[in-house]
């Protein structure tokens, strides 16, 4: 895996991340950091990716377990120490999952394994922050697509 970031130039932070697999993300900072506000800032793109990370783990153990799943979303709302480096020390991780007729434990038991087996994202940041989690399943009449 492989990416290279691009400083945008001298008047401000803004700075562009091309990936491996050939897509492109922005990152800037706060004006009073000397950016200009235009996107995430790199620290939200790290918890954005972990978010990622646990959701797609989520999504396909339901769907590997034939679970009729039909959206998952997770909030993460994270602490981060007042002193530099600034890491996260706290990380709460809140799902919603929504299918027909889903079994809570299902979705209890996907997410214990994206955090201890599979998300290789939340298993950097637990060495510095304390992660919690919690879980609401929705029940719907939706069926998913095939």
């Amino acid at each position: 895996m492989e990416c290279t970031i691009n400083w945008g130039g001298p008047d401000g932070m803004l700075f562009v991340a091309q990936t491996g697999s050939g897509h492109v993300a922005a990152m800037d900072g706060a004006v009073e950091g000397g950016g200009h506000n235009l996107a995430p800032r790199p620290m939200e793109m790290l918890l954005a990716g972990t978010g990622g990370c646990t959701a797609y783990d989520v999504v396909l153990i339901l769907k590997r377990g034939r679970h009729a799943v039909t959206g998952c979303s997770v909030k993460l709302a994270a602490e981060r120490a007042e002193t530099d480096p600034k890491v996260f020390t706290r990380i709460h991780f809140a799902f919603t999952v929504t299918g027909k007729k889903l079994p809570r434990a299902a979705v209890e038991r996907a997410v214990q394994l994206s955090h201890e087996k599979y998300c290789s994202a939340s298993a950097i940041l637990e060495k510095t922050a304390e992660l919690t989690f919690s879980v609401e399943v929705v029940d719907t009449d939706e069926t998913p697509a095939a």
